[in-house]
């Protein structure tokens, strides 16, 4: 597909910022703090950086995107809806009776949805797999892991980490939404997480830290995977929770609040600005 600009890549996020809060409200559900983080990762993903194909979703050369923390489901549903994937209209019955669309992904549901993922550390592990079976099946394409940086407390991780190094599985790459809160508190309260780029480092992987709302920085990081070292690639993404909603942002009420009416109509007016 052909590289999306800076500017429609705004727009873009914009757009799955709405569908988000919109999910949220009318589905009943939390977790909108830990979407909103992660969606300009997920724009510049699927509308830059990802070789595939919306009408064969299961092309063996397909780049494999993975969104470990999958708590934030509605970030994942809206960008696959958006890239055509599936019908929008699911989304308007996201966490319903009857609906296809889980509070947490589960695979073979939707397409484009890679593997069931919410119960954190099992991501990274399941891309490093597919990582391997490309390289045994001489494939070249490449996988795409999405994890918070809550995740990183986990030894499945790192276990993940050391594996893919010690392969030398140079086309996988791991982002890490780094938002800088975990489900009780701030993450450096609750794990010593810092200097998250250089423990990376240490285990092998080249790593990079950059702004997780920067789009063309995030686009030329991703677009040079692999980068010619013979390493897996990390990027620690700083980002905001709560992003693109000015009463939200870095405020981790809202990593388990649902929006009211009033909270809803005033998120979308400033989403639609």
């Amino acid at each position: 597909m052909a590289q999306t600009e800076t500017l429609d890549l705004a727009r873009i996020a914009q757009s799955l910022r709405r569908r988000i809060v919109t999910m949220s409200h009318r589905g009943r559900t939390p977790h909108l703090g830990s979407s909103l983080s992660c969606t300009d990762i997920l724009a510049v993903a699927y509308f830059a950086s990802l070789r595939l194909d919306p009408a064969n979703p299961s092309d063996p050369a397909r780049d494999r995107f993975i969104l470990s923390k999958g708590h934030a489901a509605p970030a994942l549903y809206a960008a696959l809806a958006e890239r055509g994937f599936f019908p929008l209209a699911d989304l308007d019955r996201f966490n319903a009776d009857g609906g296809v669309l889980a509070e947490h992904p589960p695979p073979n549901i939707v397409p484009g949805v890679e593997a069931a993922t919410g119960s954190l550390g099992h991501g990274l592990p399941i891309g490093v797999g597919m990582a391997l079976a490309g390289r045994l099946q001489q494939r070249d394409f490449r996988v795409f892991v999405v994890l918070s940086d809550g995740e990183c407390n986990e030894g499945s991780v790192w276990e993940a980490a050391m594996f893919a190094a010690g392969q030398r599985l140079d086309r996988i790459i791991a982002i890490v939404d780094y938002n800088r809160w975990q489900a009780t508190g701030r993450s450096e309260e609750i794990m010593a997480l810092a200097p998250l780029a250089k423990k990376w480092e240490a285990f092998g992987w080249t790593a990079h830290d950059v702004d997780g709302h920067d789009h063309g920085a995030l686009r030329e990081l991703l677009r040079r995977v692999p980068d010619g070292s013979g390493r897996p690639v990390a990027v620690i993404a700083h980002t905001v929770k709560g992003k693109g909603v000015s009463f939200m942002e870095d405020d981790n009420n809202w990593h388990y609040r649902i929006p009211n009416e009033v909270e809803y109509a005033a998120a979308i007016a400033e989403l639609s600005a």
